[in-house]
């Protein structure tokens, strides 16, 4: 599990990646709206993941974060004094707990970038309290779109042919049936969107 928290002058955003052995990866976010520090966002993030895997019935877990003060703290390495954070030092150990084995290990943030984007991501974003964001889908694209582009179809005609020749004549082509089809998924979500079904 990779955990980030990111605050800057717009807010505070936290964000946790949980990746199962085989490479699933498991994203999480949130918008923080509460004074919050740098150090206690970092622990909000951890603890967010860490929720999480417990959620996932998850019993080993490997957390990576580069907060050297919440790593060091959970470790026993360092203590604290701090009224705030030790609140949150307790509860991450009590959660800890609920693991058959559970590491915390620090890394560079260089590579915690994945979280760290989607932390800045989430602490940047202004939205009404009311509103309820969908969880952002990141593509991978290994070629060009235009490289699925096609010119023509077998037939030897352009693929908007039928739909030009509707524009002008109005009438269906021969091969047409009068069956509707409804979007699904992510277009009938964008349909909704614009206001129409």
């Amino acid at each position: 599990m990779f955990f980030d928290g990111a605050t800057n002058f717009k807010g505070v955003g936290i964000r946790e990646v949980l990746i199962s052995e085989s490479g699933q990866h498991y994203p999480s976010s949130a918008k923080i709206r509460f004074p919050c520090t740098n150090n206690m966002a970092e622990y909000e993030a951890c603890i967010l993941g860490i929720r999480m895997a417990i959620d996932m019935n998850i019993r080993e877990l490997l957390v990576i974060g580069y907060s050297d003060l919440l790593i060091h703290h959970v470790q026993g390495e360092w203590s604290t004094k701090n009224v705030k954070i030790l609140s949150y030092l307790y509860y991450v150990k009590e959660l800890c707990k609920k693991f058959t084995k559970i590491e915390v290990k620090h890394i560079p943030k260089i590579q915690n970038e994945f979280a760290d984007a989607l932390a800045t991501l989430s602490s940047m974003i202004q939205h009404p309290y009311k509103n309820y964001i969908d969880p952002i889908e990141v593509e991978i694209k290994d070629q060009h779109v235009y490289s699925f582009h096609v010119n023509k179809e077998p037939n030897g005609k352009p693929w908007y042919h039928d739909i030009k020749k509707f524009l002008v004549t109005q009438e269906y082509p021969e091969h047409a049936t009068n069956v509707k089809i409804e979007p699904s998924g992510r277009w009938q979500t964008i349909f909704s969107l614009m206001g129409k079904s």
